[in-house]
């Protein structure tokens, strides 16, 4: 089809991202290619059943169990399958502890590799051209745009998630949660704490 066609796809997307999906929704819609439901049904998995709480339920059982830690950053592939987490966009994870020491931060510099089927859905500024670049050049710089403060001897390492390898970060476990369920302690893990943006909440942040 030329490029000139009125039907062809250049000429009927518009420019921003957004409104380019959703065109091509409407698009594929029309032309009985896909159906607006299934579609639904997939983001509705991926946001809410194939989304952060399934990263959640692997970090709180890592700060609960310590045999299932070892076995998360020896081999987490298999650890997380372990838990039923598993299938395209995961299916080679590395898990990365955050310590007093080190804190981990993940950025993918070509595209967006990202564990979907512990993630979900990643975010749009993982996406950016802007996190992509900036986050290797000056980690420090943009975790403190994401309201991170980490004090000068702790070491800031950035992982570099490919097609091959995805990592999901361990977050520390916060102060005051001893004794606290698997369940309670996932309401503490953000999906920015499980890629390094952000920390996890303290308890008084959650609703009682």
């Amino acid at each position: 089809m030329p490029h000139d066609d009125p039907d062809h796809p250049h000429t009927l997307l518009p420019p921003d991202p957004a409104l380019r999906v959703k065109a091509l929704e409407t698009i594929l819609t029309r032309k009985g290619l896909v159906d607006p439901a299934a579609l639904d049904a997939i983001i509705d998995t991926y946001e809410h059943k194939i989304g952060p709480r399934n990263g959640a339920h692997v970090v709180a059982k890592a700060w609960s169990d310590a045999g299932f830690r070892a076995a998360l950053l020896e081999d987490a592939t298999a650890a997380v399958s372990d838990l039923g987490y598993f299938g395209r966009q995961g299916e080679h994870i590395v898990a990365a502890e955050n310590t007093p020491e080190v804190h981990n931060m993940v950025v993918c510099t070509l595209c967006s590799c990202y564990p979907w089927p512990l993630l979900g859905v990643p975010p749009g500024w993982y996406k950016s051209d802007a996190y992509r670049a900036r986050a290797v050049r000056a980690p420090r710089a943009v975790l403190a745009e994401f309201g991170v403060t980490l004090p000068e001897e702790t070491a800031v390492r950035v992982w570099d998630s490919t097609a091959e390898v995805r990592y999901l970060v361990i977050p520390r476990r916060p102060a005051g949660t001893e004794g606290w369920s698997e369940t309670a302690l996932m309401d503490l893990v953000t999906r920015d704490s499980m890629i390094g943006t952000g920390l996890a909440l303290a308890p008084e942040q959650t609703a009682s």
